[in-house]
């Protein structure tokens, strides 16, 4: 009577382990990856432009999504990492067939076989089995770590990009000479600031700039610790913030007092806004109910407009040159001179170190897959000889690596 063999009951732990490896497997597959490259750089492109983008990479779903190209990195390196280690280490058979090229050589024993392709760089070993026998090598077996790194090397990247934009921050503020501001928002310990000491520029034909060099004091816990001279694409760099004069322009530095002599104003007012192509500013006088409108009338002269304003409309205007004072309405301008007013960006990426590291270990793995390929061989005897095929990586056909052996391989005539 037949019987039925017993099937050993698989465990918990076992199917927990194979249900992994599946799992691990399909993550760490290509396709899955780069279709998850691609949903990020989709993502990307949305937050750019949209207005609110900023702050859809902020959200939970986009963490996900960052968190799942994370794990297809990793994945994708632990499983191949093991079959790498074991074919460097003990190289297999290779197998002829699309993309391998093949050669007879003369006769000899497998011993001569072996020395000869470790002389030609081949890590390379003997298998002997029914009293048959071949010769495997691997020439730079390493060079498939580095593909390996590629994976990291992206993985670093993405991870770099959430870092700022997670936990960066971008500001803006504008100075006037000697008016000095935190390089981020307030928050207690934090005192970074950057006060604006001067700000020089010369234009060429066209009005085109050929100098803006803006001067400037980073200051910590209200101390000077360095000046530092900004240019265009030379920001300066401080407590982890990069400091960019973005954009500039002309201020009003005026003195406004009563008639009876009681200062009202003695400071410079940006001209921060344009009407018409001309900038303008304006500046507020509470006390008396009254708004000062300024706009930089002639350039060339150096003339600047001044308008008063109160709830009825226009008390007076003047145009005034550097040193000039008028009286309009209840109040005394003096027209001083002419400053600048700078815009300065602020930015702080805790993920640009990630960034240029993952950036730079990326060209070089490519660098080393590209240009130092694995190459694989075996070498079994034939009908005819020894029968040799050879393989090097999808991307190329070893052929100038099969004239590189064969003096190597081929005994001297």
């Amino acid at each position: 009577m037949a019987t039925r063999a017993a099937v050993p009951a698989v465990s918990a732990a076992d199917r927990a382990a194979r249900a992994a490896e599946r799992v691990l497997r399909a993550a760490g597959d290509g396709r899955v990856g780069v279709a998850l490259l691609v949903g990020t750089g989709l993502a990307n492109v949305v937050a750019a432009l949209v207005p609110a983008g900023p702050d859809l990479l902020r959200g939970l779903p986009y963490a996900l999504l960052l968190g799942a190209v994370a794990l297809s990195g990793v994945a994708a390196v632990a499983v191949r990492l093991p079959a790498a280690w074991r074919e460097w280490r003990r190289p297999g058979a290779v197998q002829p067939g699309a993309g391998a090229m093949t050669t007879v050589l003369p006769l000899t024993d497998a011993d001569r076989i072996r020395t000869r392709l470790a002389d030609a760089g081949y890590r390379a070993r003997v298998e002997r089995a029914r009293g048959r026998w071949a010769v495997h090598g691997v020439r730079r077996g390493w060079s498939r770590f580095a593909g390996m790194l590629s994976h990291l090397a992206l993985l670093g990247i993405v991870l770099g990009a959430a870092a700022g934009a997670a936990f960066g921050s971008e500001t803006t503020f504008s100075l006037l000479t000697a008016d000095q501001a935190l390089l981020d928002d307030p928050r207690p310990g934090f005192s970074a600031a950057v006060r604006l000491d001067r700000f020089e520029a010369e234009f060429g034909p066209g009005d085109r700039p050929t100098r803006l060099d803006t001067t400037v004091t980073f200051l910590r816990d209200g101390r000077e610790i360095e000046q530092r001279l900004l240019r265009v694409n030379e920001p300066g760099s401080f407590d982890g913030y990069l400091v960019h004069p973005w954009t500039f322009g002309p201020a009003a530095q005026l003195r406004v007092t009563t008639l009876g002599g009681s200062a009202l104003l003695d400071a410079a007012v940006p001209l921060d806004g344009e009407r018409d192509g001309t900038p303008v500013g304006a500046a507020e006088l509470p006390s008396l109910g009254l708004t000062l409108g300024l706009a930089l009338t002639d350039a060339a002269a150096n003339e600047l407009g001044v308008s008063v304003v109160d709830g009825g409309g226009l008390v007076d205007s003047a145009r005034l040159h550097p040193g000039q004072g008028a009286r309009l309405g209840s109040v005394e301008i003096t027209f001083e001179r002419f400053d600048t007013w700078v815009t300065f960006l602020a930015r702080s990426d805790p993920g640009l170190p990630i960034l240029l590291a993952a950036g730079i270990a990326l060209c070089v793995s490519l660098a080393v897959a590209f240009w130092l390929p694995r190459r694989r061989v075996t070498i079994r005897p034939g009908a005819d000889g020894l029968a040799l095929v050879l393989r090097g990586e999808r991307f190329d056909r070893p052929s100038d690596e099969l004239r590189r052996l064969d003096p190597f391989l081929r005994p001297p005539t």
